[in-house]
This record gives C-alpha cells, structure tokens and sequence, in this order.
C-alpha cells in the first residue's frame, strides 16, 4: 500500500485502501499498523487533522480491529 507522508510528531505516514477500507498508518518509531473497516471519511478526517496524533488517539485507536505489519 502506497503511504503519504504526514507532519506529526507521532505518525510518519498514512495509507488507505479504499476498497477494503484498510487504514495504514507508519509511526516514528518504526511500528507499522493496518486498521480494518475504516470508514474513508475518517481517513479524509485524519489527513485534514491539525493534530494527526491527537485524531487518532481520539477516533482510530482501540475503535478498529487492527494487526502489526512491522
């Protein structure tokens, strides 16, 4: 999956699949994570976000089903 890069302090960059609604998200420390089910108006939503991280604290973490990629 193709990731953009983003400017936050906590995510390095963010990928989506829109016809599985797979969200990818790569961290500063190396972690890599896929979220499944994600709805694309949240993945527009997180892009759009002047606080990236703060977004997906609020939204994304412990709401997905998800798995570790690296």
């Amino acid at each position: 999956m193709n990731r953009q890069s983003v400017t936050s302090s906590n995510l390095r960059s963010v990928g989506y699949d829109n016809a599985n609604q797979i969200l990818e998200i790569e961290f500063h420390n190396g972690g890599i994570y896929q979220y499944f089910d994600v709805p694309s108006t949240v993945h527009s939503a997180l892009l759009s976000a002047g606080s990236k991280g703060s977004y997906f604290q609020t939204f994304i973490k412990d709401r997905y089903r998800y798995r570790k990629i690296r």
